[in-house]
């Protein structure tokens, strides 16, 4: 059995951190997307897959509560506590990566929207590198999970998915987050080849500030059908093009 479906069996036949079963199995009690908010951390890159997982077992908590299994959903509840207040993430243990890929999205962060101020202005920060620049080459499991800040140096979000080889080359990654946007289409299709990076290639910011971010239309469907709409495609990537 692959590690995430380790975890994910653990957390469901656990007796550990079970609670009452609520009648309708509060979900949000779990303040997941809080912690990892406020847990550096949980921010930091050597958490990211775990991040992903702990997001996974929380869907897997609204897909019990949505079949009526509500004593399971509290009792994996109870576990993605425990996991939140149990060691270091990063000491849990590996996970497989092509697997961990082919799970299903998890559902959008909740990013308190400039809630964290980045380490631009600190003197010996260092300077930010294009993505085209970079050495080597950008990995994909470098860039989904990723926090994306404006050029501001505010958080706005994260990168939940990334389209490669489109026809014309143009390649994207989907940003998205709480905040501002309408949750559920809380998503802005940003050119890969606009975005810098951290030299630790742990933020990647967009070449605007807040305010603008604010502006960008949201990406108009869930099903990639934009990809074909060549006249929005153009519409969308002015709005980063010939930034500095």
């Amino acid at each position: 059995m692959k590690p995430p479906a380790i975890l994910l069996t653990v957390a469901l036949l656990s007796p550990l951190g079970v609670t009452p079963a609520l009648a309708d199995c509060q979900i949000g009690d779990a303040k997941l997307e809080e912690a990892i908010l406020q847990k550096p951390e949980l921010r930091g890159v050597a958490n990211r897959q775990t991040v992903r997982d702990l997001r996974n077992l929380r869907d897997a908590a609204i897909t019990l509560w949505s079949y009526g299994r509500h004593d399971d959903c509290e009792r994996l509840l109870g576990n993605i506590r425990e996991l939140l207040a149990g060691p270091p993430m990063n000491s849990l243990g590996g996970n497989d990566e092509e697997d961990a890929e082919m799970q299903i999205s998890a559902r959008e962060p909740k990013v308190q929207r400039g809630a964290a101020q980045g380490r631009r202005a600190d003197k010996d920060a260092k300077p930010l590198v294009h993505v085209d620049e970079l050495t080597p080459s950008l990995r994909a499991d470098q860039i989904i999970g990723a926090e994306v800040r404006s050029a501001d140096d505010k958080i706005v979000g994260e990168v939940r998915n990334i389209v490669f080889g489109t026809k014309d080359r143009r390649d994207y990654a989907i940003v998205a987050s709480g905040g501002f946007f309408t949750p559920g289409t809380d998503s802005i299709v940003v050119p890969i080849r606009s975005l810098k990076v951290s030299q630790e290639r742990d933020s990647y910011f967009l070449p605007m500030p807040k305010a603008e971010v604010r502006t960008v239309p949201h990406m108009p469907d869930q099903d990639y059908k934009w990809l074909s709409d060549e006249a929005w495609r153009t519409r969308n990537d002015a709005l980063f093009a010939g930034r500095p």
